[in-house]
C-alpha cells in the first residue's frame, strides 16, 4: 500500500508518542521535501528525535516530485507541506494520504485521493485493541500536541469507536 502523509499527522503522533501507528498499519510512509522540512521544525524535542529516527530507519521516506507544476497550483490556496503531499499522492498513485487540515482535507476530496488524518487512524487502532481508549489518546493530542479537536468531532469519534464522553 503506498501512503503519502502531510507534516501533522506526523507530528501530532509523535508528540503523544504513537509514531508507531504509522509504522503498524502500514509499513512505510512517503512524504514530500516541504512536509519533510516542516516535521525538522517541530519544537517538541521527543517528538522531532521520533520522527528523526523514523527516517533513519528508512520507514518514512522522503519522496522527491518529479515535477512541480500541480504543487505550485495547490501552494495558492494551501501551505507547502499540504501543497506537496497532495501533489505526490497524485503523482505516485498512492493508496492514501494521511492529512488533518480542512482546506488540504476538502482540496484532496475535491481531486478524488482517498485520505484520513490522525483520529482515523486511531479509531483504527482503537478498533483493533491496540490502544485501550480514544478518548485518552483525543484528550493527549488537545493537551500535548496543541490538536483542534471541536466537542462534535469528539463525540462522532468516541461514538464510533464505542465510548462515551
Amino acid at each position: 500500500m503506498q501512503v503519502v502523509s502531510n507534516t501533522s499527522p506526523i507530528c501530532n503522533l509523535a508528540v503523544i508518542g504513537r509514531l508507531d501507528v504509522l509504522r503498524g498499519q502500514f509499513g512505510s510512509i512517503q512524504i514530500p521535501a516541504a512536509v519533510r522540512a516542516e516535521l525538522a521544525r517541530l519544537e517538541h524535542s521527543g517528538g522531532r528525535q521520533a520522527i528523526d529516527q523514523a527516517c533513519a530507519d528508512g520507514w518514512i521516506r522522503i519522496q522527491r516530485l518529479e515535477t512541480s507544476e500541480l504543487s505550485n497550483v495547490l501552494s495558492s490556496s494551501l501551505d507547502a507541506g499540504e501543497a506537496e503531499a497532495i501533489a505526490l499522492a497524485i503523482e505516485c498513485r498512492a493508496d492514501l494520504l494521511l492529512i488533518d487540515e480542512s482546506a488540504g482535507r476538502a482540496m484532496a476530496r475535491s481531486l478524488d485521493i482517498t485520505l484520513t488524518g490522525t483520529l482515523g487512524l486511531l479509531l483504527k487502532e482503537k478498533r483493533g485493541g491496540r490502544i485501550p481508549s480514544l478518548g485518552m489518546e483525543m484528550d493527549r493530542l488537545v493537551n500535548e500536541a496543541g490538536f483542534f479537536l471541536s466537542p462534535r468531532v469528539r463525540r462522532i469519534f468516541l461514538e464510533s469507536a464505542g465510548e462515551s464522553g
